[in-house]
């Protein structure tokens, strides 16, 4: 039977990929990186995310790739209020949060922002305070302790 291990990477479709990017990098902390063809995608921890545009997507794709379709789940350092404060100094509004949610390790705390193309994006922490090693990551996934998607801290 076949066993899933872990998420690779997932492709966004974004109107701009630019503009994508430095709200990824400044807001959230990712990596940008160019790969094949001046590919560009967003890395975090050992996980990426790779960028289509709407109007260019490359084959294959999604059937119906569509910009500001996402809704993506981010585990971040703790404390949440930390994230708050950061997110804050940027002036990205706060749609909703913190809110107690279900995540796929267990109770989380959440806040929600979107990205430049509408993308739902939440950062969530677990709710019981556990470090996120602790909140059930994958043993295989670690890498001296530490979970294998780790967020980077927040700049």
């Amino acid at each position: 039977m076949l066993q899933i291990l872990t998420l690779d990477h997932l492709v966004m479709t974004v109107t701009d990929i630019d503009r994508t990017c430095e709200f990824y990098q400044a807001v959230l902390g990712m990596e940008l990186i160019t790969f094949g063809a001046s590919r560009k995608a967003l890395r975090y921890g050992t996980q990426k995310i790779n960028l289509h545009a709407a109007a260019t997507p490359l084959a294959p794709h999604a059937q119906a790739p569509t910009a500001g379709s996402a809704d993506l789940c981010f585990l971040v350092l703790p404390p949440l209020e930390k994230v708050l404060a950061h997110l804050q100094t940027l002036g990205v509004p706060v749609l909703l949060g913190p809110v107690p949610r279900t995540g796929a390790t267990g109770p989380l705390v959440s806040i929600y922002i979107r990205d430049p193309d509408g993308n739902l994006i939440e950062l969530s922490v677990p709710a019981d305070g556990r470090s996120l090693s602790e909140a059930g990551t994958s043993a295989a996934g670690q890498k001296n302790g530490q979970p294998s998607g780790s967020p980077r801290p927040l700049a």
